[in-house]
């Protein structure tokens, strides 16, 4: 074959007081580079903590130029099936056809006016390939970015349809990491919600910290969030 693979497991553990470094979750992935520099990102999260569980299946596809061109989202909650979504981004649009028991069958366009940076697709390994909309020539930085999502939900645990966000995402600088999974050189990110893009019922996003290979295939090596959340993320096995 003439694309590149890359395989991982994530680990998602709580820092919550009375379950600190319990196993909540888990991701696997898969990473499919094509000689025509396309990329599709494969994922499998797992949610066990807290109720109700989450199962989701992601398909995610980008251009040789990082721009989002197809997405597929399956999601169970609770271990009952909550609904399946496609998504199709082409110059100024974005399309949905999606399905669920609570929304029927529901068809999307949305015309989008300007620049955005991303398709949020929920997974952690998508979390971190999207900061490569940033302009590392700046050195450490902050910006607002703009980015589309399947659900606004901080799970992501809600039936697929077309969502619009506004985050900040801010690059810290660059360290050397040590995870389960080896040794990488790293760039420090951190993700926040100042004005409420984000809003659940707990309120705004907390921030969210993430560490990144420096290398062109910007794989997750660790990253947490804070506030009402309390998780942790590793990466505890990588293939390549």
């Amino acid at each position: 074959m003439q694309h590149r693979t890359i395989r991982g497991h994530i680990r998602y553990t709580s820092r919550k007081p009375d379950r600190v470094g319990q196993e909540r979750g888990r991701e696997y992935f898969t990473m499919t580079r094509h000689t025509d520099g396309k990329l599709t990102i494969r994922a499998q999260c797992e949610i066990e903590e807290p109720a109700p569980t989450v199962l989701r299946d992601v398909i995610y596809s980008l251009d040789e130029n990082d721009r989002p061109m197809d997405c597929h989202v399956r999601l169970t909650i609770g271990d009952k099936f909550m609904g399946t979504g496609w998504f199709r981004m082409s110059p100024g649009l974005i399309e949905c056809e999606s399905f669920g028991p609570t929304i029927g069958r529901v068809s999307q366009k949305v015309e989008v006016d300007g620049h955005y940076d991303g398709f949020g697709t929920h997974p952690i390994i998508g979390d971190a390939y999207m900061t490569r909309c940033m302009d590392l020539s700046r050195g450490p930085h902050k910006r607002e970015i703009r980015a589309f999502l399947p659900s606004p939900d901080h799970r992501g645990a809600t039936p697929p349809l077309i969502a619009e966000s506004r985050l900040y995402l801010e690059y810290v600088g660059d360290e050397t990491v040590t995870v389960e999974a080896g040794t990488f050189e790293c760039r420090h990110f951190r993700f926040s919600d100042e004005d409420g893009g984000m809003v659940t019922a707990h309120g705004a996003h907390p921030v969210y910290e993430v560490w990144v290979t420096k290398d062109e295939d910007s794989i997750f090596v660790k990253g947490g969030v804070a506030g009402y959340m309390m998780t942790w993320y590793e990466l505890v096995s990588l293939e390549r």
